[in-house]
């Protein structure tokens, strides 16, 4: 047994390295969404920019998932696709927000089907609340908040994929009851701002899940999907590696934050 002990440690290090801890700050005052990130995205869980070069250094890439789509004569992958993601809670709502540079916008799905957001231009927070210890993909608590980038908001436009006690894959749309959002084009790409109410959505995910409190835990990876002509297209995944909830990173939510600190001259 004590040879083992060595081998132990390594592989509980292993597993505590590949699974992201996350602090998820509470926000004092609401935002008005607009696709205007100025009055929180400073006060937001946001661990800079991420592209291709830097997933491909995260424990949980894999080529086969995280990859862009050259459709042509394109620039180096930075400007097929980079992001910032930022993230944080109140005692209502998840907060959700992305800063894009992507130099096509794909939202035409030769297939389309309202469910198939991943066959279009979209950002997806997949979110288990509250982290539970059994493994599952999409069962009960798993959520996924999938915002299609096509400012006609069509009514699949925001996408709701989750479970239930005794109930995977359940497929409908984030109505007005649910969620508000707004995207906003830019020259290099476009902004991202949603509010998601959450005894709308995690509340009926799963009956464990209470009003939000600083020290809650709960599962996030962040799914950003662009074809760009493709068929399947490419993927980030960011914080896991897919459906299975026991890969997404261990998120606390925590109390206010305040910007980071610039020193004067």
């Amino acid at each position: 047994m004590l040879r083992l002990l060595p081998f132990l440690a390594l592989a509980m290090f292993a597993q505590k390295r590949d699974t992201p801890y996350l602090r998820i700050p509470r926000l004092a005052i609401a935002p008005v969404i607009d696709a205007d990130l100025s009055e929180w995205r400073d006060r937001a869980h946001s661990d800079g920019l991420w592209d291709l070069a830097r997933l491909r250094e995260s424990p949980w890439y894999d080529s086969k998932i995280n990859r862009l789509t050259v459709h042509g004569n394109e620039p180096r992958h930075e400007l097929d696709l980079a992001a910032r993601y930022f993230t944080a809670w109140d005692d209502e709502s998840l907060y959700l927000g992305a800063e894009v540079a992507d130099n096509v916008n794909d939202v035409t799905d030769p297939a389309h089907e309202p469910k198939r957001w991943y066959y279009k231009d979209a950002v997806c927070w997949f979110i288990e609340a509250p982290r539970l210890p059994e493994h599952k993909k999409f069962g009960e608590a798993d959520n996924a908040f999938c915002f299609v980038i096509d400012t006609r908001r069509p009514p699949y436009g925001a996408w709701w994929r989750h479970g239930a006690p005794g109930k995977t894959y359940i497929e409908e749309p984030l109505t007005a009851a649910h969620a508000t959002y707004a995207i906003r084009r830019t020259k290099t790409g476009f902004t991202l701002e949603a509010r998601v109410k959450m005894a709308n959505t995690l509340g009926v995910s799963s009956p464990k899940w209470r009003p939000p409190q600083p020290g809650d835990t709960y599962g996030m990876e962040i799914v950003h999907t662009d074809p760009d002509g493709g068929d399947y297209g490419g993927h980030f995944l960011i914080y896991g590696r897919g459906d299975d909830d026991s890969t997404w990173g261990r998120a606390e939510l925590t109390g206010p934050i305040a910007p980071v600190e610039r020193k004067p001259k």
